[in-house]
């Protein structure tokens, strides 16, 4: 009898560990809820609220937003990579005049001599014992050559 594996069901699915929270989502609160005290333990009043609004914002969004069925954090990556590489590359090499003299100072190329090639024969040795092989003996090379 074969064994049987376990085929993992899924897996695009993230460990909850609170509820409905992911591992991911509350680290990035845990570490929201760090700055929000650092700032707390820095700031004046007027400067904390507003700190707090920025860094909950951020938090909120890279923690619970998605887009298209996919986490903030990697639309926001993809859109960064779309960003900062081209989208079209063109090849414009201009020569210099320098260049430009140099190619028409070096004398032409002798053309390479063209070799003939052996055209390929009709029937091989190895073709007629497959044949025969394939065929359990019926097919014979030597009746066929006339043909």
């Amino acid at each position: 009898m074969p064994e049987k594996f376990v085929v993992p069901q899924f897996i695009d699915n993230e460990d909850k560990i609170l509820g409905p929270i992911t591992v991911r989502q509350f680290l990035i609160c845990l570490g929201a809820t760090l700055f929000i005290f650092i700032a707390y333990r820095l700031l004046t009043l007027p400067y904390f609220i507003f700190a707090t609004v920025i860094i909950s914002a951020f938090a909120g969004t890279f923690a619970f937003l998605k887009i298209n069925g996919q986490p903030f954090h990697l639309f926001f990556v993809n859109f960064l990579q779309t960003q900062t590489r081209p989208n079209k590359r063109v090849w414009n090499k201009d020569l210099d005049n320098a260049q430009l003299k140099a190619l028409i100072a070096k004398p032409p190329e002798a053309p390479k001599p063209v070799t003939a090639r052996k055209s390929r024969p009709e029937s091989t040795r190895l073709r007629d014992l497959a044949l025969t092989v394939n065929t359990g003996g019926v097919y014979n090379p030597e009746e066929d050559v006339g043909a």
